[in-house]
């Protein structure tokens, strides 16, 4: 797993002893504390004002040696890719949503609260000194998120994958699908600005501000089946797990704790189907042989900065290679949402035979709005 804490004992020249004989050395490094700075402005653009005030609190905290410096000490890999800052917002809202931070109630507006300052960031930085033995070994766990609004940009793709293949069944392929749930994007309904699609009477509602010409929303869309993989599956049908992904979504947006539970409550009586592997091993297998009668659409957002660039190269290549096999009979489709920049995702379709890839969307990172690109 990447990231994680140093192995207890040390070596002549590890930090702690260099600490000793040079007690002024900080706590931990500085690209740990320049992470949660880079945070800020990030978690501002994404509209959480109250994420932002907890970064600079946690900046304030390295940069003073407070109780956050001592827990960090020792902290291994890239705080940035690994998500450290995510990792320990979330490690706290999880005791609060357990009830065991009860001080957080009454800011967290995912609890019900309201945010007041500096009273919330006062709060915050209690339950990271009292519950700090707690804390640390739920900072390596990796960060996870299921973002079913994301669907609201990749519905788009999904259909014009349908359209393009001449109306085949869909045989989808998720990799990084974490809880699995946007694995069940056709049992959902959509709001996209004037725009609708789905069930009227489907559980669950989907809505974006929508920007641009609408996507073919009479395309006909079937699907075959599904399958998802990650290196760490959850099961949101079990409290914990649920509660797991929901420490990690900002607490100031309680629309997005609301609609994780939504859709996990909407998941069928067997869970997501989900293998636990990584999506080179996956695809190697999954690709091997072309579906005929079926469209092999594989789909994934916002997870290929995740990945190892060998692995990204891999996956990539094993794509490729399985578009040359494709045929009007066993056609690919590759949809995916991934961000160019901190600003905005792309929603891409690539399909073969042909292999002609095309910018679809401009989206929020968490679908809030879509700015639709394609034809309609």
């Amino acid at each position: 797993m990447p990231g994680g804490f140093a192995v207890p004992g040390c070596l002549s020249l590890c930090a702690g002893c260099a600490r000793e004989s040079s007690p002024e050395l900080p706590l931990v490094r500085p690209e740990v504390v320049d992470a949660f700075r880079a945070q800020i402005v990030g978690c501002r653009k994404a509209g959480s004002e109250l994420t932002a005030r907890l970064m600079e609190r946690c900046v304030a905290e390295l940069e003073a040696g407070g109780p956050l410096a001592k827990l960090l000490e020792g902290w291994q890999g890239h705080p940035l890719l690994d998500a450290l800052p995510q990792r320990v917002v979330g490690a706290v809202q999880g005791l609060a949503l357990e009830g065991r931070a009860p001080e957080l109630e009454r800011f967290y507006p995912s609890l019900g609260g309201t945010p007041v300052w500096p009273d919330t960031a006062d709060a915050f930085a209690r339950v990271i000194e009292r519950h700090g033995a707690e804390i640390r070994p739920r900072l390596d766990t990796q960060v996870q998120t299921n973002e079913v609004r994301r669907c609201a940009a990749l519905l788009g793709g999904f259909l014009a994958a349908a359209r393009r293949t001449g109306g085949l069944p869909l045989r989808l392929l998720e990799i990084g699908s974490s809880a699995g749930l946007n694995l069940f994007w056709d049992r959902y309904r959509y709001r996209l600005g004037p725009h609708r699609w789905g069930d009227p009477g489907a559980a669950v509602e989907l809505d974006a501000e929508w920007r641009g010409g609408p996507p073919d929303l009479a395309a006909p869309v079937r699907v075959a089946s599904r399958l998802g993989c990650d290196l760490f599956p959850l099961d949101v049908r079990d409290a914990a797990q649920l509660r797991r992904i929901e420490s990690f979504l900002w607490a100031d947006q309680p629309d997005r704790h609301r609609l994780l539970r939504a859709a996990a409550a909407a998941l069928p009586a067997q869970g997501a189907p989900l293998e636990r592997t990584g999506a080179r091993e996956f695809l190697a297998r999954e690709l091997a042989t072309p579906v005929r009668g079926a469209t092999t659409l594989l789909f994934h957002s916002v997870m290929w900065w995740y990945l190892p660039d060998a692995d990204r190269k891999a996956v990539q290549a094993c794509v490729v290679s399985a578009g040359e096999r494709a045929d009007a009979a066993a056609p690919l489709a590759w949809l995916r949402m991934e961000p160019p920049n901190v600003e905005y995702c792309e929603v891409r379709l690539r399909v073969w035979p042909g292999g002609e890839d095309a910018l679809l969307a401009r989206t929020h990172p968490h679908g809030k709005w879509v700015e639709w690109l394609g034809a309609s």
